[in-house]
């Protein structure tokens, strides 16, 4: 796609990130006087490049209204999550609604049940990693991280092998790194929580666009 039809995807993209922190607000993030401190990132600026990147990156693939409308969840989800370190359950199961019934229906008009299954795989092998994970000793992963995962595995899954191995990987190895960079610059502590939402979010998008 050129830069010139970029422009109205990234301006779709602004529209929305105005509305996020609105209806993030209604899930218990900070009053309005407070979001440039904690949702700043999340404007309608990075807005715009989410969605100029998904529908640069995948404008002939038919299930791309579904990633926009999953992406546009997740943006509401990173915001609560940094927020209040939470990921509410109505949320995800929209973007779970919303992916999957999405999928179905773009699966069954183009005639390619195996994507479909494709995208259950993938769901069902993010969630069982990433139960392995919150399983594991000294864990600090939540469940709720594991259900954003296994939702955020349908439409990696219908991408395909390679992208739902780089949405198992990015993520950790990007959260990692910002761990890393804050304990050296002293911003937290080793027992600080961190939100894991956004990291997972954000590997997600960048696996979709490798694809």
């Amino acid at each position: 796609m050129s830069a010139a039809g970029l422009v109205p995807a990234a301006l779709l993209g602004a529209v929305v990130g105005v509305a996020v922190p609105r209806i993030a607000r209604r899930f218990g993030t900070a009053p309005a006087r407070s979001e440039p401190r904690r949702g700043g990132w999340l404007s309608p600026v990075v807005a715009a490049v989410v969605f100029a990147g998904l529908i640069g990156a995948r404008g002939d693939d038919p299930a791309l209204p579904v990633l926009l409308a999953v992406a546009a969840v997740g943006l509401v989800l990173a915001v609560v999550d940094l927020a209040c370190l939470r990921l509410p359950d109505p949320l995800v199961l929209a973007a779970a609604v919303l992916a999957l019934g999405g999928l179905t229906t773009v699966a069954l008009l183009a005639g390619t049940p195996g994507r479909l299954v494709g995208a259950l795989v993938g769901a069902a092998v993010s969630g069982a990693v990433h139960v392995l994970l919150a399983l594991s000793p000294g864990s600090r992963l939540g469940f709720g991280d594991v259900k954003l995962a296994a939702v955020l595995g349908l439409p990696l899954g219908w991408l395909g092998r390679d992208a739902v191995l780089a949405g198992l990987l990015l993520p950790h190895l990007l959260h990692g790194v910002l761990v890393l960079g804050l304990l050296t610059a002293r911003k937290i502590r080793r027992e600080t929580l961190l939100p894991l939402g956004p990291a997972l979010l954000t590997g997600t998008w960048l696996a979709v666009l490798l694809s």
